[in-house]
Parts: C-alpha cells; sequence; structure tokens
C-alpha cells in the first residue's frame, strides 16, 4: 500500500475520495450536500497552503483517505475568500431538498472564530476508507502518515471530532490509535461529540 498526499489537478483522484467519502458516510451532512459540494471542499484542503489531503493506494486504486488541516481556521477563511460562490451554486440543490441546511451551512462557514486557539494543532478534519476495504489497516496506516508528517516541537496536538454516541467502532479506533478523550460536548443542533487529541509519542 502506498500512502502519499495529492494536488488538486488530481481530478480523477479527488473525485474518487469524494465517492469513498459518499460511502463511508451515508446519512451526514456533507453527504447530503451532493457529490459537487464535496469536491470543492476537498479541492480547498489541496489547494490551501496549510492543509492537505492524503491518499492510500491499493494497487493504484484510491482506497482511502485523510483531509488535515495545520490551520482550521485559515483554512475556513480560504474557503470563504475564495469558494463561497462555488460552494452556493453546490449547495443550491440541497437547499431546495432542505431549506434548515441553510442555517447549518451558514454556522460551518463561520466556524473560523471557533476552531482558532491559543495553541497550534493540526486538525484531522475527515478520514474515510472504502467499506469494502475496512478492517485491514488502512485506516490506521493513514493516521500514522499524519502523525510522521507533524512535528510535535510545532504543534501541541492533532485534533479531531467525531460522534460520542452511536459510534463505537470509531471511537474505539481512535482510542486504539493513541488519541485521548479531551472532552464530550454537545452542538447547537444537540449532537453530541468526542473530541480527541494525540499529544505525539512523548508527551
Amino acid at each position: 500500500m502506498e500512502i502519499r498526499e495529492i494536488n488538486v489537478k488530481e481530478k480523477q483522484i479527488i473525485n474518487e475520495v469524494v465517492q469513498i467519502h459518499l460511502d463511508t458516510f451515508k446519512g451526514f451532512f456533507l453527504t447530503f450536500m451532493g457529490k459537487g459540494f464535496l469536491k470543492c471542499l476537498y479541492k480547498s484542503y489541496c489547494q490551501h497552503k496549510e492543509s492537505g489531503v492524503l491518499v492510500a493506494f491499493n494497487d493504484k486504486e484510491p482506497v482511502g483517505f485523510l483531509a488535515y488541516s495545520c490551520d482550521y481556521s485559515g483554512l475556513y477563511k480560504f474557503m470563504i475568500k475564495h469558494k463561497l460562490i462555488p460552494f452556493a451554486w453546490y449547495s443550491l440543490g440541497a437547499f431546495i431538498r432542505k431549506p434548515k441546511v441553510f442555517i447549518r451551512l451558514m454556522r460551518a462557514f463561520l466556524k473560523s472564530n471557533d476552531v482558532k486557539r491559543e495553541e497550534k494543532y493540526v486538525e484531522l478534519a475527515s478520514i474515510g476508507v472504502d467499506p469494502k476495504k475496512t478492517s485491514s489497516g488502512i485506516g490506521t496506516a493513514l493516521i500514522n502518515e499524519l502523525k510522521k508528517m507533524v512535528d510535535f516541537k510545532i504543534y501541541n496536538y492533532i485534533l479531531l471530532e467525531t460522534d460520542a454516541e452511536n459510534n463505537e467502532v470509531a471511537n474505539r479506533f481512535y482510542l486504539k490509535n493513541g488519541f485521548k478523550l479531551a472532552r464530550t460536548y454537545k452542538t447547537k443542533e444537540g449532537r453530541k461529540m468526542n473530541e480527541y487529541k494525540y499529544l505525539g509519542e512523548y508527551n
């Protein structure tokens, strides 16, 4: 298995990342937003200089991905400045299907201040593995690659959030991979979330 960071010109691979996302996160908000929205999102990760998308390949076929950002607040500002019109266009269909989406979307785009912290950290924003390839170590390999990339002399920790309820497999997965539960909280929509941190081997 090969893992590498992709660039925005690799359109077909970005399309396959989007498909893995759709297959992995059925019923989730971002999946509801549709393929065009997700494609714009992952292209933004590739274009933002402090963010990126790692992809795991098996015989040149993408089988998993991990999106991260070393400046999550800056990524949101980048998307607002450079991608607002495309995001609005791709959101139109979802808005027609479910008008309440607009409020959730505005909260997401105004999140740049919420994710800003005094200490420097790396956000593990999204990780997905082809459902046909689960339990084969792909997710762990992607996380290990991110751990190797992060200089813990500069960044205090790797941060991620996941659902606290009805999500036992994911929560066990992060604990198994060295993440520690930092807190549990509720979103404005009432969704209970777990926040995990990985502090590095020597912290």
